[in-house]
């Protein structure tokens, strides 16, 4: 049975109280990502376009509208950690989106404690559950199809480590339902929690 769409085009515009393309696209996982300057100074900035892009090598990117400390401490330094976020440390998380000069700390804004990485020199989040440690892959700024540039920058990494807490392995596989993870939705202040609940399984065709 045909549904009935509200259909458009985006560079006319959407015609909607709230744009929803990033809450059609999600919910999406977190990108809590940490970097320090050349000079030390530390930084901790969550990203709602982030997600994983290869299996092996791991490989993971987030998207900056914007050329971020972040983005700008990575192509400083070559490397980055990412740090899973959870239901526990939303509140944390939140306080880290706060527009601040890059002199300021976010790990102190936000409560939070770094962690010296393995590999890296970038710190991890010691609250979080889950960390990677990156190398810088490539840094790429985007352009439309019409290859006009535009003013956001897409940073790849290679996960060189791995950190996850013990009681979330069970038989030796993570559990992410136990993790609590929490997920952006779009909407002007949207986000969703994964938990046993929604958990179902589902087998590939042979």
């Amino acid at each position: 049975m045909p549904y009935q769409y509200h259909s458009y085009e985006p560079n006319k515009g959407h015609g909607l109280p709230h744009d929803p393309f990033n809450a059609i696209v999600g919910p999406r996982p977190i990108g809590w990502i940490a970097s320090q300057s050349k000079d030390g100074i530390l930084n901790l900035a969550p990203y709602s376009f982030f997600n994983a892009f290869n299996y092996i090598p791991p490989m993971v990117g987030f998207s900056s509208t914007g050329l971020k400390d972040s983005v700008t401490n990575i192509e400083q330094t070559k490397e980055f950690t990412w740090n899973l976020v959870t239901y526990d440390l939303a509140q944390q998380m939140n306080a880290t989106c706060a527009a601040v000069p890059p002199d300021v700390n976010e790990f102190e804004l936000g409560g939070l404690t770094p962690l010296p990485s393995s590999i890296v020199q970038a710190p991890r989040v010691a609250q979080s559950k889950v960390s990677f440690e990156c190398k810088l892959s490539q840094i790429i700024q985007l352009q439309t199809a019409a290859g006009e540039k535009i003013n956001t920058w897409l940073t790849l990494g290679e996960v060189v480590a791995i950190h996850i807490a013990k009681d979330l392995l069970k038989d030796g596989v993570y559990q992410t339902a136990e993790a609590d993870h929490i997920l952006r939705g779009g909407g002007p202040g949207d986000y969703f929690r994964i938990g046993p609940q929604q958990l179902f399984k589902m087998s590939r065709p042979k």
